[in-house]
């Protein structure tokens, strides 16, 4: 590992041009391998970022077990006052905030406030750790015996995010497990990483003690090194299913405890009697939104009937004439670039194979004209009509701003091909049949289900997670997940015998009769 190069008191992560880490407290640069940050909305490098070594990682593991007695000894009260603290200070920072995510991400100001208090909200959850961690306790399960139930940490615990939420989902992960009493060590995305660094700097200006969070900026080498290293003990990811699978079966080889979060192709069910100007306005901002860049994100539309296939195709395709693609610095625009180069043109030949497949491209968003920025990686809103189950398009994860439009005769079918699919993340139906919509809710084989509403993503004190191929592991992400996932139980039995009484010896297994 290299030498110290600065810390927080010499630069802010807004003035630096090259992203290091940021190990027991002071930025990092190793120095021997960097890469180009882009801002997606120009096309163009404004930054690089180091990529950790081996031995840096490792540094960051040794600081975050060293930290971990004195931090899993802290009182729960005083974690939780670290985390309203910190809560305050993003909330205090916001504007500097999402301004970090638009030039690395791309996301339009108002997208990424939406973000950034999605994320504030699971720290607020966070802050509730004296009662999440409140253990279980019975008297007199036996003669004098007392038995109960307590909550304890991990010890080191790594957390791996994925670019299209840089604040959001490392809130997920960090301030739960850091309130339960862990050490963390997060390794965000290697294409965005200045607004995740930015607030690991503010939780330090809450006082969190040096060590207990550090950051790793890398790619696969620092990746397999924590999936590897016997001292973490367990790993969150966020990310696409092949990765997710990589992760979890890599992590589990190695005895750790895994949650990975996968990939998602999520359909809407659009019934006959649904409202469908209200259905529309819904999918607009539930497909686009975020240029489709979201695991939650509505990629199909399955109509059932021609009749409502029709008039969903014709108010989409009104609906989306005034759809705004353009850069993150432009409030007005409804969503910003893809994230690379590389995926724009990834989500173009999706769009390619959809029409060689034989679909109807109703909306065409290749290639739009964005004035002033024609080098972003821009991609508008697109509608394909007349797809089918087996084109590559609807069986992928496009991770863009498309919309694909299935048509099926029966609720029964559009149910049947949703379940058939190999991710199950998220759903919802459109309807005014509160039987309908109860029969779908009971008996669909995903994990978060809406009803005319269109994003399911669970409040912070409920848990987020997929069925099937979007989630490898038992548990959920935050929530009362969290706190199960970032903890282990252990039960204490009790009993102070009398001195007046003499114990006899039992052999056989002790019961209450």
């Amino acid at each position: 590992m290299s030498e110290v190069v600065m810390d927080k008191s010499q630069a802010t992560i807004t003035e630096l041009t090259t992203i290091g880490q940021l190990i027991d407290g002071e930025m990092i640069i190793d120095g021997e391998r960097s890469q180009p940050i882009f801002n997606p909305s120009t096309g163009k490098s404004e930054k690089n970022i180091d990529l950790a070594s081996v031995a840096t990682v490792e540094a960051a593991i040794t600081s975050a077990q060293a930290a971990f007695p004195a931090w899993r000894n802290t009182a729960p009260i005083k974690r939780a006052r670290v985390m309203f603290k910190f809560k305050e200070l993003l909330e205090q920072n916001a504007e500097k905030i999402c301004e970090l995510i638009g030039q690395e991400h791309g996301k339009i100001s108002h997208d990424a406030m939406g973000e950034l208090q999605r994320g504030i909200e699971n720290v607020e959850y966070a802050c509730g750790a004296p009662e999440l961690l409140k253990g279980e306790f019975s008297k007199n399960v036996g003669p004098s015996i007392d038995s109960w139930s307590e909550f304890q940490p991990l010890g080191v615990v790594t957390g791996i995010t994925p670019f299209n939420f840089p604040v959001m989902v490392p809130c997920w992960m960090f301030p739960m497990a850091i309130v339960c009493g862990n050490t963390f060590i997060l390794k965000p995305s290697e294409r965005d990483p200045s607004a995740t660094l930015f607030i690991a700097q503010l939780l330090q200006d809450a006082g969190l003690p040096k060590g207990v969070l550090n950051v790793i900026n890398g790619d696969k080498t620092a990746v397999n090194t924590l999936l590897t290293d016997k001292r973490v003990q367990a790993v969150s990811f966020v990310g696409s299913t092949p990765i997710a699978e990589y992760i979890y079966s890599t992590a589990a080889a190695n005895g750790k405890r895994c949650q990975a979060l996968g990939g998602a192709k999520n359909h809407a069910i659009i019934m006959p009697d649904a409202d469908m100007d209200n259905a529309v306005n819904q999918l607009v901002g539930a497909a686009f939104g975020s240029s489709g860049e979201r695991c939650m994100a509505l990629s199909v539309a399955v109509a059932v009937g021609d009749t409502a296939g029709d008039l969903l195709v014709e108010k989409m395709t009104i609906a989306m004439q005034d759809l705004k693609v353009g850069p993150y610095s432009n409030p007005k625009n409804d969503f910003g670039p893809v994230i690379t180069k590389a995926h724009q043109e990834k989500v173009n030949a999706y769009i390619d194979s959809a029409e060689k497949d034989g679909a109807t491209i109703v909306v065409d968003g290749r290639n739009p004209e964005v004035v002033g920025y024609e080098d972003g990686f821009y991609v508008g809103g697109t509608l394909i009509d007349n797809v089918t189950t087996d084109m590559l398009s609807y069986r992928d994860e496009i991770f863009g701003p498309v919309l694909q439009v299935i048509r099926v005769n029966t609720m029964q079918e559009a149910m049947a091909l949703i379940d058939a699919h190999e991710y199950g993340n998220g759903t919802c139906i459109f309807t005014r049949d509160g039987e309908a919509a109860r029969y779908f809710s009971d008996h669909i084989q995903v994990g978060m289900v809406g009803i005319n509403v269109p994003l399911p993503v669970p409040v912070a004190y409920h848990s987020f997670g997929g069925w099937k191929r979007s989630l490898f592991g038992d548990l959920h992400a935050y929530g009362p997940d969290g706190v199960r996932f970032y903890t282990k139980r252990k039960t204490i039995t009790q009993r102070w015998p009398s001195t007046s009484l003499r114990e006899n010896v039992e052999f056989a297994m002790p019961t209450l009769k």
